[in-house]
């Protein structure tokens, strides 16, 4: 994340890096608190793991280190942790399930199975038929094409299994509140363990028997949210894919990109999910397809992570503040103009400081930015806080800062 914001700022035309005048001195990233940081009544420490109380961070990003009973998880961004925070008494949970009779038997049962990657459907899962982050469709297609070219009839075995199992761990991945597409190998290696398992030994076990999983923010549309997180569940990769495609060209994107960004290696089928979702809630705005080049520049998890979320803010200052009527390019982020005038500018980032490049930057977007209708007044939405030193610049720029927007529309980490 921090090379991808320094690289949106040096990239910048010069036009947009012009120093402000009287600006207050800089700061530096310091280190920070985890007590300070994380909402009010937060433990560091659960039955499962402990957060360590120092956080780094690069001046936009805070990175966080996670002692477990599983191992030690280092993830970058607040929303990262969020989401690892439910991740890991998951799988607490699916251990707990592999000590029983029926993950056994089912275990037991693999070694008849007419499939040839039981192996790595265990031990493997990054490169499994839900893993990330490009191969999740090219495994199930491999499979199916197999089929086809052998002609042999056990094949037809090996795909009911391989989907079945897959469609065990959605529902898994459901109930305990976790994504089936994470990153975290341990909570795939978990969530492959016990899918393999019930498909191969006819359970009497239900998904029903695990614990419901917590956490996730509080957001306004509920129903957004769920839908996104149903298709996930209920469907597979290859159907994720279809209906986005579906969603993008009915937008107009052209089939060029629509094709880019289903591709790209950067998104997984839950980004590209929550990005298309949310970008056709945007209904009537121009430059959505602005938004998916932008967002092509992605080159990893992180930073896929923050056009997710991105495209959350955008639709949620839509739906709750003033209508949107056109997305333009920034370099490497974008600018969403309103039907009142204002401008918005959507940063999923945990700590904004007053530096030269954020003085230079918005200096120059007060001065440059034109659009029809612009009142010459920009509202930064924010994911994570804004020194009092950057708000106080800010708003002698005509920036009104809005912090915590995760709590304010639902922001699916």
């Amino acid at each position: 994340m921090r090379a991808m914001l320094h690289a949106l700022l040096i990239a910048l035309p010069p036009l947009l890096l012009v120093p402000a005048a009287g600006a207050a001195p800089y700061e530096v990233p310091t280190e920070r608190s985890a007590r300070t940081i994380l909402p009010p009544g937060t433990p560091l420490k659960a039955p499962t793991y402990r957060i360590r109380d120092v956080v780094p961070t690069d001046g936009f990003t805070d990175r966080w280190t996670v002692d477990s009973d599983f191992g030690v998880f280092e993830v970058q961004g607040d929303g990262a942790l969020r989401k690892l925070l439910v991740e890991i008494p998951a799988i607490a949970e699916l251990k707990k399930t592999s000590k029983t009779k029926e993950f056994a038997r089912g275990l037991g049962n693999s070694a008849r199975a007419p499939i040839s990657f039981v192996k790595n459907l265990v031990t493997h899962p990054v490169d499994t038929i839900s893993g990330v982050p490009a191969g999740a469709y090219a495994l199930v297609e491999n499979v199916g094409e197999s089929v086809t070219t052998t002609r042999n009839p056990a094949e037809d075995s090996r795909v009911e299994q391989a989907l079945k199992m897959s469609s065990y761990k959605r529902d898994i991945a459901a109930k305990l509140n976790v994504d089936p597409y994470s990153s975290n190998k341990e909570l795939q290696k978990n969530l492959n363990s016990v899918a393999w398992a019930m498909t191969l030994g006819d359970w009497a076990f239900s998904v029903a028997m695990l614990p419901a999983g917590v956490g996730g923010s509080v957001v306004s549309n509920v129903r957004l949210a769920n839908s996104v997180k149903n298709a996930i569940t209920q469907e597979t990769p290859q159907r994720l894919r279809i209906i986005n495609n579906e969603t993008l060209e009915k937008m107009g994107v052209p089939e060029g990109l629509r094709k880019q960004f289903l591709d790209h290696a950067a998104f997984t089928p839950r980004h590209m999910t929550i990005i298309t979702s949310n970008l056709d809630q945007l209904a009537g705005v121009s430059g959505r397809d602005t938004f998916l080049t932008v967002a092509l520049t992605a080159q990893d998890e992180t930073q896929a992570n923050f056009y997710a979320a991105m495209a959350q803010i955008l639709r949620g200052y839509h739906q709750t503040v003033s209508p949107l009527t056109a997305i333009t390019p920034l370099t490497r982020i974008t600018v969403g103009q309103t039907r009142s005038g204002r401008a918005l500018l959507a940063l999923p980032v945990d700590r904004l400081i007053w530096t030269d490049r954020v003085d230079q930057v918005t200096g120059g977007l007060k001065s440059s930015y034109k659009a029809d209708g612009f009142t010459g007044q920009f509202d930064v939405w924010i994911t994570g806080t804004v020194s009092p030193v950057a708000r106080q610049e800010l708003a002698g720029r005509g920036f009104t800062v809005t912090e915590n927007v995760h709590t304010r529309v639902e922001v699916l980490d």
